[in-house]
């Protein structure tokens, strides 16, 4: 089946980007005269997704008239998450909660905001069977990020976030492909111990499925 849809999760502010996001968010940072969020959806638009769903909060004005000055090359559905599920609600689990009644049935791609995808890792995603993926990277200093565990048949078998020991040098890179199965596990997330919602308790759950497999990035 096609993926023909893209969730962005663009509600943060980026706080560690001190004053560049403190009249916008940190996903419209210009970048050779262009707001990084712009070469995002080009590489995705490139890779043939068609429908972009933004899922925005912080500064929503400003994400507005960036769907407004690009709404010639892209086709973007704006979804505020702070009017669904308030600001307090917050976390990486939040947006695509945010989007079930738009996806619906659909398998489709997440991906953060602030990353940068190549168009053939993302068509990779495309040419997927029909379980989840998550997106790793292999990387030589693991232990500062979230470290994906396999098993021999390429399925996930754990996610641990920045482990003090080795475990793998696989890292979560934040592109995921999902089927409508997640929908049900981001409803379970509770929060977390640093008071968020984080989409890797999902993850995690389809993982113990046997429902989430690794695709590694070549880019």
């Amino acid at each position: 089946m096609k993926i023909t849809k893209a969730v962005i999760a663009a509600a943060g502010r980026g706080t560690r980007m001190k004053d560049l996001s403190k009249d916008k968010p940190k996903h419209l940072i210009e970048v050779l005269g262009k707001p990084f969020l712009y070469y995002v959806l080009n590489n995705l638009k490139t890779a043939g997704i068609e429908e972009i769903i933004l899922v925005v909060g912080y500064i929503r004005p400003a994400m507005e008239k960036f769907v407004t000055d690009y709404k010639n090359e892209f086709n973007i559905t704006i979804v505020d998450q702070f009017q669904m599920f308030g600001e307090e609600k917050y976390g990486t689990s939040v947006p695509i909660e945010a989007v079930e009644n738009i996806i619906k049935n659909e398998n489709f791609l997440a991906i953060y905001g602030d990353n940068l995808y190549s168009p053939r890792d993302i068509k990779r995603f495309e040419e997927t069977d029909d379980y989840n993926y998550i997106g790793v990277l292999k990387h030589d200093n693991p232990e500062k990020y979230g470290v994906a565990l396999t098993d021999a048949e390429n399925f996930l078998v754990k996610i641990i976030e920045k482990p003090k020991e080795f475990v793998s040098n696989l890292i979560n890179t934040g592109i995921y492909k999902f089927t409508p199965e997640i929908f049900k596990e981001v409803k379970k997330v509770q929060k977390s111990p640093r008071g968020e919602y984080e989409l890797t308790d999902a993850v995690q759950a389809l993982a113990e499925r046997h429902r989430m497999k690794v695709l590694t990035l070549e880019d």
